[in-house]
This record gives structure tokens, C-alpha cells and sequence, in this order.
């Protein structure tokens, strides 16, 4: 039986404090092989039993669970992966331990110690353990193939966090084509401003965050309902201001379409109908159909920049879909000019 949890504390105690297991025992209200079993972490320590030791010792309750948990934690990571150098060897493989500790996602108590970063990881993560992680991500839609779905699930717990701090209004379903608008607005100014669109997402009672996903991870981004507030979260592996767009967007036809299906499901990447329709979506709320004809007349700059004033659509909504279906090229001027990331 692994010797971590709160009896060696304990035994400690007792013998900095000069007192035999016997009185303590009978101080307890236990038997002696009660006893025994307690300070050889033998023996589960129950919330009652925890009370009563902190009464005697005013040894906090909290660690005394604290360190019951991490015994139980131990055991059990142990008999699953027999040794520390295989536990080591997954999460820094498969949950991207020097990258979550270089950009401090993780407060990790003890980088050197296997068991803790495993302890730290699904305490960031939230979740009981590896196997309740699993259950998550049976959650998660996305093509289970390819990308790494724990490092993706690092990611969105990420996103979580930081969308606690936000302040959000109570979300109507019925104010959508005005939020809509509002971003366009924000949008006609062929920038991206992160924190007033923030700002205007919140007040129509919408998370958003942007947040860098961890390296490999190649998604651009997820939608899902906390409570009764949707979450549209995008990473930074946009090339341009257009790309940005599209993907905001992107998310906001899954709130309009999937709503009820993110209740329960975390919609990285859908079904084929549901990404179709999210991507027409997008498109069509960028650039009307009857726009775009236009644009296809002649797309020389001059006369982008009119149907731009005229129709008050952002240049880089225009360049961009230009460059998409390859009528000019991503490094061409007119890209560079009103699509880079400044």
C-alpha cells in the first residue's frame, strides 16, 4: 500500500507531540489496529473521521482530504501505468507538459514529480481522472483522427478559464441579426480589435475568447453553451484579418443553427451539414450572393474600394474571399495590403 496520504502526516504529529498511538487512538474513540491501519494508510480516512482528527490536532480538514485524495490518486495512477517514467512519458507527449508550464496555463506544484503534474493536469482539465476525461471528449465533436484531442481539450479548458472573467448579459435568442450587425460595423473598419468585439459579444450575453492553441493542434476554433450563454472561442491559427472573420462567424452560424446541440456537445469540428451550413453562414453574412457578383465584374482595386463605401463590406471580406477561390494569390499585394495581421 503506498505510504502518501495523510498517516504519515500524522504519525508525524504524534511523535513531535510526544503522544503514544495508543492515547491517540483512545483519545479517537478507535482500536489500536484502527489505529494502525490509519497511520499506514491502510484504511480509507472518512469526512467524519477527518473532523474528529482535526478537532484533537487542529491539523486542517482540508488537508487531511487533500492528502487522502492524493494517496487514492497515486494508487490508482500507479496500478495503471506500473511505473512513473510511463506517466512522465504521456503527458509530456500527449498533454504537452513543458508548454502548458512555459505558458503558466498550469500552476504545477512540483514539475519533477509525475504523480503531481498528473494530479495538476486533470485538476486544470477538471475532471477525476484520465478515464472521466475520456467521457468528455466522447463529447467533443471532432474527427477523432489527426489532431490531438487532449491537447485540444487543454486548449478549451484554457478558453473555460478565461471566460470565467468575463462578464456576461443574459443571452436572447431574438437580438441575433442585431449582434450581427454590430460586428459588422466593428468589422468595416478593416481591423481587429479583440477587445471591443470582446466587449460587444459579452453585452449580448455571448463568451468570446482568443486564446493560442497548443503546437500540432491545428483547429481553428469551437462553439459550445455554458449554462444558458453560448462560448464561441477561436485560437490564433488565422493567417488574416478575412480568416478571422470567417471563423467568428463561422462560430456564430453553429449559435444560430447548433444551439441546442452544444448544450451537451462541444462542436470543434460538426457534422458535414452542421460545418456546410456554418461556413454558408459565414460566407453570406460577409458578402451577399448579389455583392459578390458584382465583385466578380471586375475586381480591380478601384472598384472593390467603391462597392466597399457603397455596401459598408471591409475591404479584407472582399480581398480575402478573392484570394479563397484563387482569383488572386495570398501573397499578392492586394492581399498583403488589406489582410495582414499588422
Amino acid at each position: 500500500m503506498n505510504n502518501s496520504g495523510f498517516g504519515k502526516y500524522l504519525k508525524q504529529y504524534l511523535e513531535f507531540n510526544n503522544i503514544t498511538q495508543s492515547e491517540f487512538a483512545t483519545r479517537l474513540g478507535i482500536t489500536q489496529k484502527h489505529m494502525n491501519e490509519l497511520l499506514n494508510c491502510k484504511t480509507d480516512i472518512t469526512l467524519e473521521m477527518a473532523a474528529n482528527i482535526e478537532k484533537l490536532t487542529s491539523i486542517p480538514i482540508s488537508f487531511i482530504i487533500n492528502s487522502e485524495h492524493r494517496r487514492k490518486v497515486t494508487e490508482e495512477v500507479l496500478a495503471e501505468y506500473k511505473d512513473e517514467k510511463i506517466i512522465n512519458k504521456k503527458l509530456k507527449e500527449e498533454f504537452s507538459l513543458k508548454e502548458l508550464s512555459d505558458r503558466k496555463w498550469v500552476d504545477f506544484k512540483d514539475i519533477t514529480n509525475p504523480i503531481q503534474n498528473y494530479m495538476d493536469i486533470i485538476e486544470f482539465l477538471k475532471v477525476k481522472d484520465l478515464y472521466a476525461l475520456s467521457k468528455i471528449q466522447e463529447k467533443t465533436l471532432f474527427k477523432k483522427s489527426g489532431t490531438d484531442l487532449n491537447k485540444i481539450n487543454l486548449w478549451i479548458a484554457r478558453a473555460d478559464e478565461l471566460a470565467k472573467a468575463q462578464e456576461v448579459r443574459e443571452y436572447n435568442r431574438a437580438n441575433f441579426y442585431f449582434l450581427i450587425d454590430d460586428i459588422l460595423k466593428i468589422a468595416y473598419s478593416n481591423q481587429i480589435n479583440i477587445e471591443k468585439l470582446q466587449k460587444l459579444l459579452n453585452n449580448y450575453g455571448v463568451y468570446f475568447v482568443v486564446e493560442k492553441a497548443l503546437a500540432g493542434t491545428k483547429i481553428r476554433g469551437c462553439f459550445r453553451v455554458k449554462g444558458k450563454n453560448p462560448a464561441i472561442y477561436i485560437t490564433q491559427n488565422y493567417n488574416g484579418k478575412d480568416s478571422f472573420y470567417f471563423e467568428l462567424f463561422h462560430e456564430l452560424g453553429h449559435c444560430k443553427s447548433d444551439y441546442n446541440v452544444a448544450k451537451s456537445k462541444v462542436i470543434v469540428k460538426g457534422t458535414e451539414i452542421q460545418e456546410s451550413r456554418a461556413d454558408r453562414f459565414a460566407l453570406n453574412t460577409m458578402i451577399s450572393e448579389a455583392v459578390w457578383n458584382k465583385v466578380l465584374v471586375d475586381y480591380s482595386e478601384k472598384n472593390i474600394k467603391n462597392i466597399s463605401k457603397e455596401y459598408k463590406i471591409p475591404l479584407c471580406f472582399i480581398v480575402g474571399r478573392l484570394a479563397k477561390i484563387k482569383k488572386i494569390k495570398y501573397n499578392d499585394e492586394l492581399y498583403r495590403k488589406y489582410c495582414a495581421i499588422n
